[in-house]
């Protein structure tokens, strides 16, 4: 898990040097920087949809992934996540000031979906080659320090999902890489786009979107291309 220890560690540095940077900087400068990565994670989105090569399954999961996460209210409770991180450190100026709930959940999701974080990390965990983590830190780490300069410290506490999703994926790397056939890494990473397409809308203030409720459709992709290929659907 080095490879994920250093994106931990990228995210934080990261997240510590925007809060620290955003208290000098105004505004309208704040907002603009938040317009210009909503743009660059709305292009990411586009590219990742385009990985996809069955609509019928990137509809399905995004569909049934939507129903799960409304029914199961997961957008609540990693607003409510938030909400007790901050409780936690209101005593902290430094650490609970800003956009802190909006920043946890922004960068949560932005760091957590990425094929490079299911990839990198089983290649992390089966042979330690932490090629695509180290790339994937220096992403998240400069993403870090933008969105901590508009949103506050929250994007820091981001760190705690993604050791969770990245741990997950190294420790359990062996089973993972004998699972995910690439059909279902390429829908995985079609549906990872969706839910990119989504973050940016609402970064962008074009329509706000749950997103955090169609984490479910992460799961079920590669379980449609499974079901897909039993019954012989082409």
């Amino acid at each position: 898990m080095y490879g994920t220890l250093l994106n931990l560690s990228a995210i934080i540095l990261g997240a510590t040097l925007g809060s620290i940077m955003g208290k000098r900087i105004p505004e309208r400068l704040k907002s603009i920087v938040l317009q210009a990565v909503g743009l660059v994670v709305l292009a990411i989105g586009m590219d990742m949809t385009l990985e996809s090569e069955n609509v019928l399954i990137l509809l399905f999961s995004i569909l049934l992934g939507g129903l799960l996460g409304e029914g199961w209210r997961l957008h609540t409770k990693l607003d409510r996540l938030g909400e007790r991180l901050q409780r936690s450190f209101r005593r902290i100026p430094f650490l609970s000031s800003g956009h802190f709930i909006e920043g946890f959940v922004t960068a949560t999701i932005v760091f957590c979906v990425g094929p490079m974080a299911v990839l990198g990390s089983i290649q992390d965990g089966l042979t330690g080659d932490l090629t695509l983590l180290s790339i994937k830190s220096v992403l998240d780490g400069f993403s870090s320090v933008v969105f901590s300069s508009a949103l506050g410290m929250g994007v820091a506490f981001s760190a705690l999902p993604v050791l969770f999703v990245q741990g997950t994926f190294s420790l359990g790397a062996s089973l993972f890489e004998t699972l995910l056939s690439p059909a279902m890494l390429n829908e995985l990473s079609g549906v990872g786009g969706v839910l990119m397409l989504g973050m940016a809308m609402d970064m962008l203030e074009i329509k706000e979107i749950r997103v955090a409720n169609f984490l479910p459709a992460l799961v079920l992709a590669p379980l449609l291309v499974a079901l897909w290929a039993w019954i012989g659907v082409t």
